[in-house]
């Protein structure tokens, strides 16, 4: 096991820079998700600590050695592709031994590993098959042993589980989790599935476009996002943003958004009644509104509704603020029927409409 520290790490090709100056640091056996959408830079950090492209600026640190001068096999990391990247050719007894071979492991010694690996990953009975008779869940266990044998510093996975169906990757997902609970080695996971972040993570680092937008643990993020960016990539179905003023009504302050008015928890009226007419950008998960009998509130009309069986997912309209919202169990009503709604006061989320950034209950600012 071992800790990884960045310092300053920057990535360019030629002019464009892809990674702009960031620092990070992951404890000694914390499992973090590096998390955001296409083209964030996730994937090029995994492939600089992996030492499949160069830094441009900055370094790379694990366990106190800097290894931006070494080679790829000397910096004791084991990496998962999304593409499995087995040998077609080679059983998969032999794929797993195959790194031992090479370092010329006595042969008794890679039979133990090999069969205490395949054990671990429930693929005892696959090992005299060849790659192309194992299913794309097989092969990708195949692939996670391959980098168990070599019992690394540190596990890099590059999107391991997109090729998957939902099932097998809610399968993985858990058996990864409980490797890592067992092995205890350092891991960097990259995904854009929240879910799996979400799910899997120690520690979270969302990324957008170079830059760490923020990082935390996985309830503290999705709890307390630091700005519009996180709020809305961090939570399935994403939170609802409605751009409004700071208002005060008989006495209570609340954010107006058109014809919508919603009250804030006294935690923060002292500072939004010195902010009156402040634009604000208002946050609302999915799941914290209320269903009413009737509310002095327009009505919203229902769009679209959605039913899994365990929750039921509304596209509603309301008030010209197209909103997803969310109700456990099955809901009787129908698309053009109007719905009395009502948000919790103390999950209300507020952040500035022109930085994005989010709003403290002090005093309106970061």
């Amino acid at each position: 096991m071992a800790s990884v520290e960045l310092i300053k790490v920057t990535k360019r090709y030629g002019k464009q820079t892809v990674l702009n100056p960031l620092d990070l640091t992951i404890p000694d056996g914390c499992f973090t998700v590096l998390v955001g959408p296409s083209g964030c830079g996730k994937s090029t950090l995994l492939r600089l600590l992996a030492g499949l492209d160069t830094v441009s600026d900055g370094d790379i640190f694990i366990d106190k050695q800097r290894i931006n001068d070494l080679d790829p096999a000397d910096r004791d990391i084991a990496m998962v592709f999304q593409s499995y990247a087995l040998y077609p050719h080679l059983t998969v007894a032999e794929n797993l031994a195959f790194h031992m071979q090479v370092k010329k492991v006595p042969r008794p010694e890679q039979q133990s590993k090999v069969e205490q690996v395949a054990r671990m990953l429930g693929i005892e009975r696959l090992l005299q098959r060849l790659p192309k008779a194992l299913s794309g869940g097989q092969r990708q266990r195949v692939a996670m042993g391959r980098a168990m044998v070599r019992n690394p510093r540190v596990f890099l996975f590059d999107e391991p589980l997109s090729n998957l169906d939902a099932q097998l990757r809610m399968e993985l997902r858990a058996e990864i989790k409980s490797l890592h609970q067992q092995l205890k080695t350092t891991t960097v996971y990259v995904t854009h599935d929240q879910v799996e972040a979400m799910t899997l993570a120690d520690r979270i680092v969302v990324m957008n476009e170079g830059n760490i937008a923020q990082q935390g643990r996985p309830l503290d993020i999705y709890d307390r996002p630091v700005n519009t960016f996180v709020a809305r990539f961090i939570g399935s179905p994403p939170m609802n943003l409605l751009e409004g003023l700071i208002e005060e009504r008989t006495g209570l302050a609340g954010v107006r958004c058109g014809e919508l008015w919603f009250p804030l928890p006294a935690k923060w009226h002292a500072a939004a009644k010195r902010q009156a007419d402040a634009p604000v950008t208002l946050g609302i998960r999915p799941h914290d509104f209320l269903r009413l009998e009737t509310s002095s509130q327009p009505a919203a009309t229902l769009r679209i509704m959605e039913v899994t069986g365990e929750t039921s997912l509304l596209h509603v309209d309301w008030s010209g603020f197209p909103l997803h919202i969310q109700f456990a169990g099955r809901l009787e009503c129908q698309p053009g029927q109007p719905l009395w709604l009502e948000a919790r006061a103390e999950s209300l989320h507020l952040f500035d409409t022109k930085s994005g950034n989010r709003l403290s209950e002090a005093g309106l600012a970061l």
